[in-house]
């Protein structure tokens, strides 16, 4: 009798040993390290419908077993959606472990200088990190606004231009917080003080670092431009920035005429005497330096040469002539 009770134990250990290392060998990596996967994982993913995915890609060996390892670790419902990457020599483990720790995939985005709101919503949208109208909204939102603890009607200009790691599927409000929290990390308290010292508010700071950085690209020319608007605005003289005019300009079509600088809008600055009321796209660290620390100038003007750089003038007569000569001549070429 004993016997016979050893043996049945001895026979079930037998079957239990093999039935683990049958699992064991369904859990094991399939080998093609060279092989990369992005999968999309959508919310409300049972562990079964990501086991049933991995196995169609060959990244696991079996969807049963995959199944069976999560539910024997409890973590059968503590799948993260989002967008991973995988590669064939991943442990069936590891790949679980990456599910439940939300480690998704990481896209670069580079908000360049100067971009608009505008702009870096349709940058976002292109590169399917974001819903354009959903962040547009959310960036026009005041509440949203007031809870990020800024004194503006909206978020341009204090998306700071960087380059950033998202995820995809994240909310617009995250990507935004992003933005404004390395605008705060930039803003120094030294920069607070200086602009306290020009008797500017920071959102009068950054609505003229804007301006600058919409008239030039030009390292060598920003903080001369900058003592130009400064020089005008003590003066009570309109800045008359075309960049200004050109943000007010609905479907701005690339060629700015001689009536647009008439149409009503307080951006309109050849009108409207001194800063608008609030940036015209997202100036980066020089040009909220540049308005911070203006190159003290006598210059009142500054027309284009087309070549990317300016004529400088301190007299409305000189600016007429530099006028005549880098605008007027190269019109009537053109024609």
């Amino acid at each position: 009798m004993v016997k016979k009770v050893l043996l049945a134990i001895s026979g079930f250990l037998i079957l239990v040993a093999g039935c683990g290392f049958a699992v064991l060998s369904q859990l094991q990596p399939v080998g093609n390290a060279s092989q990369v996967v992005v999968l999309d994982i959508a919310e409300g993913s049972s562990l079964s419908d990501v086991a049933e995915r991995l196995y169609r890609q060959k990244l696991i060996k079996s969807d049963w077993a995959f199944v069976w390892m999560g539910r024997f670790e409890g973590l059968d419902r503590k799948i993260i959606s989002g967008e991973y990457e995988f590669h064939g020599g991943m442990a069936p483990s590891a790949i679980l472990e990456k599910i439940i720790k939300g480690e998704v995939l990481q896209h670069t985005v580079t908000i360049p200088e100067g971009f608009t709101m505008s702009q870096i919503a349709g940058l976002l949208h292109e590169q399917r990190l974001a819903d354009r109208d959903a962040f547009l909204r959310r960036a026009n939102d005041p509440a949203f606004i007031h809870a990020l603890s800024l004194s503006a009607d909206t978020l341009e200009g204090y998306l700071f231009p960087d380059t950033y790691r998202f995820a995809r599927y994240m909310e617009p409000e995250r990507l935004i917080e992003t933005m404004v929290a390395k605008f705060k990390q930039t803003l120094s308290e030294e920069d607070r003080d200086r602009a306290a010292e020009l008797d500017l508010s920071v959102h009068e700071v950054m609505t003229l670092a804007s301006v600058i950085e919409k008239e030039t690209a030009r390292p060598d020319e920003r903080t001369l431009i900058s003592g130009v608007f400064h020089n005008r605005l003590q003066k009570d003289i309109p800045l008359q920035s075309d960049p200004t005019v050109i943000y007010a300009v609905h479907e701005f079509d690339g060629n700015l005429r001689k009536r647009d600088l008439s149409i009503e809008s307080p951006y309109n600055t050849y009108l409207v005497v001194g800063l608008p009321p609030g940036p015209i796209a997202n100036p980066g660290r020089a040009a909220i330096h540049a308005a911070l620390y203006p190159e003290p100038t006598d210059y009142l003007y500054f027309v284009s040469r087309n070549d990317g750089s300016h004529e400088f003038s301190t007299t409305l007569a000189q600016h007429n002539r530099a006028v005549r000569k880098y605008q007027l001549r190269q019109r009537r070429r053109s024609s």
